[in-house]
């Protein structure tokens, strides 16, 4: 047996997007779990496989993880994910099936919606003050303290992404490049965007339908001047539509992963919405 030690950078996460997932590699190749896992003794088991994190327990208290929460081990010997929010980097020092992670290393972004947070400062709090136990049965991995805090893992491939057209994608959170804050809850449910193939965008921004055109290429979305309908709406409703507005006649970036679309405008403005895969729709030309 020996001890391997991967350390990672804060300006490696920063650029290669690498998260606490650094731990979950070692761990990874250590082992994967539950009761009646064996031992992975090569590498090349765990590298290139993409690790989804299903639940951490502590303290006997389960806490589901966020569903784009995911560690991955590349060929090179450095290890990348997320938990949630941030990305996090670690030592991992691994004999066996014994996994220790050094002081976490994370960016500094602040999410406030769905919980993101809570998890990751619960895993934090795990990591880097106990040892863990790796093992592995089929395509799941668990990682165990003497305490019994775990954390369950599967290879499972997620449910393939949603194209940018023709899916209903349902916003859920408005804010910038540090912070993102969860739509009120009286629109919540009423904002939505649909990209067309015939070259527009239409929706409702929480108060009002919207149409305009939205012309995709390179990972850039070109709007037009929108054109919506003229109700008046009480509480945040307008508040959220106007921020919404900020989209619209000009060139915003996009990026889909998981069911997940991310809109950055023009000013900063970060747009985050959900695929609604019961409601795609498509629009009539």
């Amino acid at each position: 047996m020996h001890t391997q030690r991967l350390t990672l950078t804060v300006t490696a996460l920063a650029s290669a997007g690498l998260l606490l997932t650094a731990c979950g590699t070692e761990s990874g190749a250590g082992s994967e779990g539950g009761s009646g896992g064996r031992s992975v003794k090569s590498e090349a088991a765990l590298t290139g496989v993409r690790w989804n994190v299903e639940s951490l327990t502590l303290g006997g208290k389960k806490h589901d993880a966020p569903g784009n929460a995911y560690l991955k081990i590349g060929e090179d010997g450095r290890a990348g994910g997320s938990f949630g929010c941030n990305s996090v980097g670690a030592d991992v020092s691994i004999k066996g099936e014994a996994v220790e992670f050094g002081q976490p290393l994370t960016t500094k972004r602040a999410c406030t919606d769905d919980g993101r947070m809570t998890f990751e400062k619960n895993f934090l709090r795990a990591l880097g003050k106990e040892k863990f136990t790796a093992k592995v049965a089929g395509d799941r991995m668990t990682l165990t303290t003497a305490k019994g805090d775990r954390v369950a893992f599967t290879s499972q491939p997620a449910e393939p992404d949603a194209p940018l057209t023709n899916t209903k994608w349902r916003v859920d959170a408005v804010g910038d490049a540090r912070t993102t804050a969860s739509l009120p809850k009286d629109v919540a449910d009423k904002v939505h965007l649909t990209f067309g193939e015939d070259g527009k965008v239409r929706g409702n921004l929480g108060c009002n339908s919207v149409t305009a055109k939205a012309e995709a290429k390179d990972g850039r979305i070109t709007f037009g001047a929108p054109a919506t309908t003229r109700k008046l709406c009480p509480g945040e409703a307008m508040t959220t539509e106007r921020k919404l507005l900020k989209l619209f006649d000009g060139t915003a970036r996009y990026e889909v992963a998981r069911g997940t679309l991310k809109l950055t405008a023009a000013d900063g403005t970060v747009i985050r919405a959900n695929a609604d895969r019961e409601g795609a729709e498509k629009p009539a030309k």
